[in-house]
């Protein structure tokens, strides 16, 4: 595999071609195998890429598999989010999209097997119960006094569960292992278990679901896994994923294994699902997709690009050891992506007024501008200059040291790609707020310094009377504290300033920008067309700015 040779290695990739140069496996599959109980996090997007990628390199095939075991907790919204996601990152599966529940005959058929073997039984103590027997880290589980029940009496049983004959936490599936085992997950842990819940694929075809662990890895087995991929949270539950495999009467070939890496842990933001959907259902987001969110559809609504995400987790790698992934990392790859390929524009989010009175009043200029100044390939814009304009309020001073090289009063500024004006006088309202800044333009310097003349500063601007007013939503990080996760409260830890809208204006030639596509608004960052705008409400969301202030700030 000498394309694999070429690229960045980690101990999974080392492990695969090992196998393959020893002839364990010929040919490599892997699986992408979300619960749909919520929408794919940034956390998701890491093992999308690895698993997508492997395949992709090593020329073998990547299944996405639903592992759909939890029918209360799934719906089919959840299911066509994921669908888009991962089309979105760039990825296609192979094959025809794989679900657990479409395995619910095979996997029951396992379960009997295993009763047959006298290494299930059927259990009566009630799930407190159960946890109690289990024992703890430190003391050994005990027996339960339905675990030497006879093959025969669990078989009538486990057909009673089917039949719906037996009210939920009544009884359940438990597979006979080791009750003094060290690991909690051996201690006879439960295989199926009873829920009157209708299922979005299987409908009400069954009862009785099989849980995770005893799903997993039979699926995995069914689909001819090779290697399966997942957090290091799972690793304990390796030494059960084995257990079922060796058990249960079938000769696999290929025989999957799995294999565990570190989850990704992201400053000023949460990746548990349950935290997630405490933030949606208590109100503290606007939905799934909120852009706050580290959901792959909050982040696509941000105006992330999948090369970006792409890009991220590539140089995030994949290791064995825990850590605290920089936020400002993420940041960096979807600004460095941005700079290269995001259109220029130019717009106001906190206008102030500017008429330059010696401009003719009802003269409209066509401005020429560079569309990206490092790529005259993507052309030119015409931009309209006319009287009037608006500037960003924090551009102009009435005072200002040296330092501040933007308009001050009796100072000149270049307006961005056209004239050198100065600031004559402003008007205020009663409060003492500038209102108007009159200002003098110089003729001469349309694009450029008369010879001999320096004016340092640079300011943007959009016409007054030829622009589109804008709704813009300026995000900053969704928590205070690096870590909210390891909080008492996380929800405590909730950065009130986390969204702050503004409004303003754009240049006429977004008028037609298409929702999610980035742009460079000059000066202020990158931007991109909210899914919520219309026609007649145009809405920005900033992705990031055009540097990382937030260490600076916050540091």
């Amino acid at each position: 595999m000498s394309e694999a040779v070429s690229r960045p290695s980690n101990f999974i990739r080392q492990i695969i071609d090992e196998d393959l140069k020893t002839g364990k496996h010929t040919t490599i599959q892997t699986r992408f195998p979300p619960e749909p109980n919520g929408f794919l996090h940034i956390g998701h997007a890491k093992s999308i890429c690895l698993n997508f990628g492997i395949a992709q390199d090593y020329q073998g095939k990547c299944n996405l598999r639903f592992d759909d075991t939890n029918p209360e907790k799934e719906n089919i919204d959840y299911v066509k989010s994921i669908l888009q996601d991962v089309q979105w990152l760039g990825f296609q599966w192979s094959g025809d999209i794989c679900y657990s529940s479409n395995y619910f005959d095979k996997i029951y058929a396992f379960a009997l097997d295993l009763i047959q073997q006298g290494k299930a039984y059927v259990d009566f103590l009630s799930p407190e119960d159960i946890r109690e027997y289990r024992g703890t880290l430190t003391e050994p589980g005990q027996p339960s006094p339905y675990r030497e029940t006879s093959v025969e009496e669990n078989l009538s049983a486990f057909e009673n569960m089917r039949q719906g004959k037996y009210q939920e936490g009544q009884a359940c599936l438990r597979a006979k292992i080791d009750m003094s085992s060290p690991f909690m997950v051996m201690r006879d842990p439960v295989l199926y278990r009873i829920r009157f819940a209708s299922h979005h694929q299987s409908g009400d075809k069954w009862c009785i679901y099989p849980m995770y662990d005893f799903t997993h890895c039979l699926s995995d087995a069914l689909e001819g896994i090779t290697h399966s991929l997942c957090s290091l949270e799972f690793q304990d539950n390796r030494r059960l994923y084995d257990w079922v495999l060796d058990n249960v009467s079938v000769d696999w070939q290929p025989r999957p294994h799995q294999y565990e890496f570190s989850r990704l842990n992201l400053e000023y933001t949460v990746t548990s699902k349950r935290k997630l959907n405490l933030l949606v259902t208590g109100g503290h987001v606007n939905g799934w997709d909120d852009p706050r969110m580290p959901t792959v559809a909050g982040m696509r609504r941000r105006g992330y690009t999948p090369e970006s995400i792409r890009d991220f987790c590539s140089r995030i790698g994949v290791t064995k050891q825990e850590n605290m992934v920089e936020m400002a990392m993420l940041e960096a790859c979807v600004r460095e992506d941005l700079n290269e390929n995001a259109p220029r524009a130019m717009a106001v989010l906190d206008p102030v007024r500017l008429v330059i009175e010696n401009y003719p009043q009802d003269r409209e200029e066509l401005i020429s501008a560079a569309v990206h100044p490092q790529n005259e390939a993507m052309g030119e814009r015409q931009v309209k200059f006319t009287r009037e304009l608006y500037i960003e309020r924090e551009d102009f001073r009435e005072e200002a040291n040296k330092k501040y090289k933007r308009l001050v009063l009796g100072k000149e500024v270049r307006l961005r790609n056209a004239y050198v004006v100065k600031a004559e006088r402003v008007e205020k309202d009663s409060e003492g707020n500038i209102t108007t800044i009159y200002c003098s333009y110089d003729p001469e310097t349309l694009g450029h310094n008369p010879e001999g003349r320096k004016v340092k500063g640079v300011i943007h601007w959009v016409s007054a009377s030829c622009n589109i007013p804008a709704e813009f939503r300026v995000y900053d990080r969704l928590f205070q504290v690096p870590n909210p996760g390891k909080a008492d409260d996380f929800l405590a830890t909730i950065n009130p300033d986390s969204l702050t809208i503004l409004h303003g204006f754009v240049e006429e030639n977004l008028s037609k920008a298409e929702v999610g596509k980035g742009y460079q608004f000059e000066r202020q960052g990158y931007f991109c067309k909210d899914s919520d705008a219309t026609d007649e409400h145009l809405i920005f969301n900033r992705t990031v700015g055009l540097r990382d202030t937030w260490a600076k700030v916050n540091g």
